[in-house]
């Protein structure tokens, strides 16, 4: 059994004689096979006559003569991904038990104030390993851009963590007044919160602690397209 670049050098040295009469040249050959040196027409050439598919007549220039030519096509050039096994198919319950349910409660602000979060109307699924250990959960629409250099857009659904404290620099879910509540990165600042947006258009909101109220904290991201 020929390889594919024998099988191409054979057919394109018998082509070649009966077009015109002689053998290519190495340069010829080296070029329609697309190798980058004549070594390995030399190589090929050596497989095909030691096969019985080639004579070579030495100490004659361009002296080769086909013998034979292969009765059956070259084997198809095995890809790299045709080797590796199959994955194994995730069974529908297997794919059920890893997706959990939140309850979707609103929209909230990266940007103008809009108003408090409203009771769940509805149901979401995500990927219970986006949620971690931590129980208590649930998402939230985005309206407004002014997250968008955290990667937080106008659109974007952010599935939220349920607690009332939060650290410095994690991004929550703040509730003013009892009335507006929004998306922000957060920061204490003695007996006042800062409520950073991520977006330079937009200034830093500076309120007495009792003023904010901690909702939760940002736990993950869907985006749909």
């Amino acid at each position: 059994m020929l390889t594919k670049k024998q099988h191409e050098l054979l057919l394109f040295i018998d082509g070649h004689l009966r077009s015109t009469g002689f053998s290519p040249s190495f340069d010829e050959m080296k070029d329609a096979l697309g190798l980058r040196s004549k070594s390995g027409i030399h190589r090929l050439i050596s497989a095909l006559e030691e096969r019985g598919f080639l004579h070579r007549r030495h100490h004659r220039a361009r002296a080769l003569e086909i013998l034979r030519l292969p009765d059956i096509e070259p084997p198809p050039v095995r890809k790299p991904t045709d080797s590796l096994p199959t994955p194994p198919q995730t069974p529908p319950a297997a794919m059920l038990a890893k997706l959990v349910e939140l309850p979707f409660v609103g929209r909230i602000a990266a940007g103008a104030p809009i108003e408090a979060i409203n009771t769940a109307t509805t149901h979401i699924t995500v990927p219970a390993d986006m949620l971690g250990r931590a129980s208590g959960h649930y998402a939230l629409e985005v309206s407004g851009d002014s997250m968008e250099e955290a990667g937080i857009l106008d659109g974007d659904t952010v599935i939220i963590r349920d607690q009332r404290q939060a650290n410095d620099g994690q991004i929550v879910v703040a509730l003013i007044d009892g009335q507006e509540v929004t998306l922000k990165r957060l920061r204490h600042e003695g007996d006042d919160i800062a409520l950073i947006p991520a977006n330079s258009r937009y200034e830093t909101r500076v309120l007495p602690a009792r003023r904010v109220s901690i909702q939760g904290t940002l736990a993950g991201l869907i985006r749909r397209y």
